[in-house]
């Protein structure tokens, strides 16, 4: 049975393609099939840590709902990247969105399909025969935000341990739950490693009444890294990834 997968903030700059990449190429060096689909059409981003670029993209999400394309033609096979870490099932496919300004711009003037969205969606995952979806969401609460959310098995918002980003997440759990999703987790980054970890998971579950699946510590090879590639299969035993390990095992 396959499984949608949200992942989500509500503020930007919570790290949340790099966690969405990350997670991906863990669950796929289990054996799953895994697809990664970055709805953050308006400023997408997630294809730089898969080391995509414009030239390599003749298909994009936005092709797809605008008619030009079927949506497998959209689905780009990064397996690769695993390296010696792929199993014989292991399969990661990345369905970018447009960097193009006019792409961008065109989203933003004429608004997308979301019918189409969620129909896209259902047949990547039978296409592709897909063990896991996962969605990397656009900050904020908009329309394909709210539809991913929706049609999601599993939320997982990203917050840092930031005032602003705590209020905004209140409001993001507060429509989740509205919404009936089936399991949602907290998943704190940007921590300082100086702060008690412990007592700050057991203040935002107090906040949220919700699961935190794990506690991100600040990483100078995060920053280092600066979005170039997998941290977990670059870094298997830094701090970062043993947690991100934690996630991917929870989740599955």
């Amino acid at each position: 049975m396959s499984k949608i997968i949200s992942i989500h903030s509500f503020r930007g700059g919570t790290g949340k393609s790099n966690v969405t990449a990350n997670l991906a190429a863990l669950l796929a060096t289990f054996g799953y099939r895994v697809g990664i689909v970055d709805t953050d059409i308006q400023s997408p981003g997630i294809h730089v840590l898969f080391g995509f670029d414009e030239q390599k993209m003749k298909y994009s999400l936005n092709d797809y709902l605008w008619g030009r394309c079927s949506v497998e033609n959209t689905a780009y096979d990064v397996t690769s990247l695993l390296q010696s870490k792929a199993k014989a099932s292991s399969r990661i496919f990345l369905i970018p969105s447009s960097i193009k300004a006019k792409d961008i711009t065109k989203v933003l003037r004429d608004g997308l399909d979301f019918g189409l969205l969620n129909d896209g969606f259902q047949e990547l995952i039978n296409v592709l025969k897909l063990d896991y979806l996962l969605i990397d969401t656009h900050p904020g609460l908009n329309e394909e935000t709210l539809l991913s959310i929706a049609i999601s098995d599993i939320l997982l918002i990203i917050l840092r341990p930031d005032k602003q980003d705590f209020q905004g997440t209140a409001v993001t759990v507060e429509v989740a739950r509205k919404l009936e999703v089936p399991k949602m987790f907290l998943l704190i980054n940007k921590a300082l490693p100086a702060l008690d970890f412990e007592a700050l998971h057991q203040q935002v579950e107090q906040i949220y009444n919700a699961s935190v699946v794990g506690i991100l510590p600040l990483s100078e090879e995060m920053v280092q890294l600066a979005s170039s590639d997998i941290f977990c299969l670059l870094y298997p035993e830094h701090p970062f990834s043993h947690v991100m390990l934690k996630v991917a095992q929870t989740i599955k």
